[in-house]
């Protein structure tokens, strides 16, 4: 037998999984760049930073969209 979650649960874990994602992903990204660009000049830096900064969007997009699902 499969349970289904309310609409209203699915947007609260949601939230909170979003929250974790962004911490544990902005702690990663840092920890990356801290081990490998260290030597790198200022526009790898600025690549890598931007390249970071947009890729989280589609773990929390995958996220969004369960959210907003009703459940059958």
């Amino acid at each position: 037998m499969r349970t289904t979650l309310p609409l209203r649960a699915k947007k609260m874990i949601g939230m909170f999984l979003i929250v974790i994602l962004v911490i544990v992903y902005a702690l990663v990204a840092v920890a990356v760049a801290s081990a490998t660009l260290a030597n790198a000049p200022w526009y790898a830096h600025m690549l890598y930073f931007m390249f970071s900064g947009v890729l989280w969007v589609v773990p929390a997009m995958v996220i969004i969209k369960w959210m907003s699902t009703e459940s059958a």
